[in-house]
Order: C-alpha cells, then sequence, then structure tokens
C-alpha cells in the first residue's frame, strides 16, 4: 500500500514537470511566427512584469494547437484561415469578418480558448514568381510547366495545393518539391523552382524583386492574425488579457513584412526586432 502510494505521488509530481506557474508563450516554426510570439512574450514581461517561458518554433499548426489544448502553451498566434480550415475543419469563406466570428465561437464552445481581435494584416498565402504573371489565372495559362516549390504543410492542407490546382488548373512540371519554408525564395533565386507558395508578409518578396501573383477568383480565404489564449490562463493571470488586447490592431502589412526581413534579409536577432517594434507602442 505504502509503495503504491509512493508510486502515485512520484506519477503526480513527474506529471506536473511539464509546464511551471509561468506564462508559455508558443509559436510555429517559421519566421513570422517567432517574432509573433517574441513579441507577445516581451508584451507580458514589460506590462505584467512576469515571468514568461518561450516555448518558441515548435512545429506546424497543429502541434502549436494541440499543445494549447493541453495546457502545455497558454497563448500563440494563429490565423482565422487557417483555424477555420485545417483546425475546425469547416468550409472555405471570402468574408473575413464572417470566419473570424465563427472562429471565435467555435473555439470559446469547443475548448475554452479565446480568439483575440486581430493584430491588424492578413497574412494570406501569396503564390510567388519572378516576374512576367500579374495573376493566377494568367499564370495557368502558360505553355510551359510551373516547377511549383511548397512548404511541407501546403501539399495537403484543405485551403493549399489540391483547392488552387481545382480553381486555376495550374499545369505543373512534376510534383511540386516541399521545402521548409525558410528556403522557397532561394529555391526561386537558384531556379530550382520557378514558382513558389509563400506568405503575404513574407520580407524577402519585395527584397528580392519578386512579384505576388494576384489571387483573381478568391481562393484563398483570410488569413488574420490573431492570438489564441486558453481561458484558464486569462482568469488565472490578471491583466493578461488587457496586455494581450493592446497588440490588436497594432501590426499593420508592411510592418509585419518589415520585421520579417529583418530577420530573414538582414540577419537581426528576433528579440532585437520584437523590442524594437513594442518600443513604438504607448507605455
Amino acid at each position: 500500500m505504502a509503495r503504491t502510494a509512493y508510486c502515485c505521488l512520484i506519477a503526480l509530481l513527474l506529471a506536473g514537470c511539464g509546464r511551471s506557474d509561468h506564462i508559455v508563450v508558443g509559436s510555429k516554426n517559421f519566421t513570422e511566427q517567432v517574432i509573433l510570439g517574441e513579441i507577445v512574450a516581451q508584451q507580458i514581461e514589460r506590462r505584467l512584469g512576469a515571468s514568461v517561458d518561450r516555448k518558441l518554433n515548435l512545429g506546424g499548426t497543429l502541434l502549436a494547437h494541440q499543445s494549447l489544448l493541453a495546457g502545455q502553451i497558454d497563448v500563440y498566434p494563429e490565423y482565422t484561415g487557417t483555424a477555420l480550415m485545417e483546425i475546425l475543419k469547416l468550409p472555405a469563406s471570402s468574408d473575413a469578418a464572417a470566419v473570424a466570428n465563427r472562429v471565435r465561437s467555435e473555439y470559446q464552445s469547443r475548448w475554452k480558448i479565446e480568439w483575440m481581435p486581430p493584430l491588424g494584416f492578413n497574412n494570406t498565402f501569396a503564390m510567388v514568381v519572378a516576374g512576367g504573371f500579374d495573376t493566377l489565372s494568367a499564370a495557368a495559362g502558360r505553355s510551359k510547366p510551373w516547377k511549383l516549390g511548397v512548404g511541407y504543410e501546403f501539399l495537403t492542407r484543405a485551403d493549399g495545393l489540391p483547392g488552387l490546382l481545382s480553381t486555376y488548373h495550374l499545369p505543373l512540371d512534376g510534383t511540386p518539391r516541399s521545402m521548409d519554408l525558410g528556403l522557397l525564395y532561394q529555391a526561386l533565386k537558384q531556379g530550382q523552382v520557378d514558382m513558389v507558395a509563400g506568405s503575404a508578409t513574407d520580407g524577402l518578396i519585395a527584397a528580392m524583386g519578386l512579384t505576388t501573383l494576384r489571387d483573381d477568383k478568391s481562393y484563398f480565404p483570410p488569413y488574420e492574425a490573431s492570438l489564441a489564449v486558453r481561458g484558464a490562463a486569462l482568469q488565472a493571470k490578471p491583466g493578461l488579457r488587457e496586455a494581450l488586447a493592446e497588440l490588436s490592431g497594432k501590426i499593420s502589412t508592411e510592418q509585419m513584412r518589415k520585421m520579417n526581413y529583418q530577420v530573414d534579409g538582414e540577419h537581426r536577432a528576433v528579440k532585437d526586432v520584437a523590442k524594437a517594434f513594442l518600443e513604438t507602442l504607448p507605455r
């Protein structure tokens, strides 16, 4: 009996080792997410004087979401279109307000997760080429098939490659090359591919003189960036909601693109870029 009680105690102690009483900020595994995660972490530190654990660069969408559900993180940045289709498995919509409202309602009712007001930018997918075309429809009419480069998730996402091909019938040269998101533009520049599936806020698009093809059939849903926060964390940490809300509407597409380029193009430290941004906000 004593041995059983001892084993139970050890099991409880080990279960509690997964996280501390600190606020835990997470992010997915690409530059923009890591920057946003660091901005959130520094915002909490400067506003609440609270200790923050960082679990940035976690992985893809589903891993970050599961970490939130499991209580391994308290908050991470997410996008409305991704939440709607990849996490909630609901049909796409081009109505940004309707998508945001549906996501907010579903997250609250299913998981008691609060979807904060938008941060201020829409990071939709962007099909990028070196030039010569201005719309996806025009690119679909090219006689020579495209050598396409994509991130790993784009191949199977409901809002990714299958729907894109069904909508535009892009001619492809074999199977798309999948790679880390950070390698896409280098592969385009080196001619390994001649079209990539990037994001509207990628800083290297303008810096490298590349062209974003206009989604003239409105295939991609809105991807307004917001913060997904565990309701339990908001209740447990007075002032957390207010600190996070101060970031809502404060990050424009141009600002996000600039910060992405500062990290990817100028190789500045993420912590420095986040700090510089926060210094532009009122104290």
